[in-house]
């Protein structure tokens, strides 16, 4: 099926739908990770909701023809943050969920950044941290000058805001008046070595985008009624790129993980794998 799959239920049934699916994903993403004893699930877990929301409701796309001409697109920049565009893709239908098993083994589909010469579903391959929007902007160009209608979404990560080439692309972006273009940033304000703020600033964050002509919201990123009301007003808004600043907690769902700089990267013991997958249980 092209388009959304939640599309024909009302919006009380939509959002505890996505919340339930968001919570699937922050299992799997748990699974897979402790299965290959590596993996980046903080950034994983702060951007759950955003990134199901888009390919579970939002984004209009088909799993049965991942190359189809007209689909919209989804470019992960914090590459790192795989294990949540992996769990979306598999409960999407664009793999077998069981292949999510081998992340980070070699030969795997599921690489520790995206590759998309080896699965079916990726739009770019990334992981040099700056590079997404950039190809966010070359593919939303392309759009424009071929009359399409689809979207491009990229997710950049806070961190990776100070990378001069997001700069480099935010002008080109506005430059082209690239309407086309919705950029999530997922703001858990910690990145590999501490937290954002004391590792180099990077507020006033609205404040520099909009000097870059971009249209700009913020929200709570855990928050789905936001986030689809964000990406709607986004649509409606023409003339300039977008950026939705998505406050997020990094580590979400899990108690132990949430806020902590540790979780940014890392393996979860035994007993701290039983422990975060019993809140998520609980969780919904």
């Amino acid at each position: 099926m092209k388009g959304n799959i939640l599309y024909m239920e009302n919006k009380s049934v939509i959002i505890s739908g996505l919340e339930k699916k968001s919570n699937d994903v922050r299992k799997l993403i748990l699974k897979m990770i402790y299965k290959a004893h590596s993996g980046h699930p903080g950034g994983s877990f702060s951007a759950a909701e955003i990134v199901t929301t888009l390919y579970f409701h939002l984004m209009n796309i088909d799993p049965k023809n991942p190359s189809w001409n007209d689909r919209d697109r989804f470019i992960l920049s914090k590459g790192h943050a795989c294990p949540v565009l992996y769990a979306n893709l598999a409960l999407r239908g664009y793999f077998p969920v069981e292949e999510t098993n081998t992340l980070r083994c070699l030969g795997s589909k599921c690489q520790g950044h995206p590759d998309m010469n080896k699965l079916n579903g990726l739009d770019a391959s990334t992981g040099a941290l700056g590079e997404g929007l950039s190809i966010g902007v070359g593919m939303a160009l392309v759009g424009k000058l071929d009359k399409k209608n689809y979207t491009i979404y990229v997710m950049v990560g806070d961190g990776e805001v100070q990378e001069g080439q997001i700069w480099e692309a935010a002008m080109a972006a506005s430059k082209y008046k690239l309407d086309n273009l919705i950029t999530f940033l997922d703001y858990n304000k910690i990145q590999v070595d501490g937290f954002v703020e004391e590792v180099m600033p990077i507020e006033p964050l609205k404040d520099k985008w909009l000097s870059f002509g971009w249209d700009v919201q913020e929200i709570d990123g855990h928050n789905i009624k936001q986030i689809i009301s964000a990406v709607k007003k986004a649509k409606e808004f023409k003339g300039k790129p977008h950026i939705i600043i998505a406050n997020t907690t990094k580590g979400k769902g899990v108690s132990f993980m949430e806020n902590t700089p540790k979780w940014h990267s890392g393996a979860f013991t035994k007993e701290e794998f039983s422990k975060a997958m019993e809140e998520l249980e609980e969780r919904i």
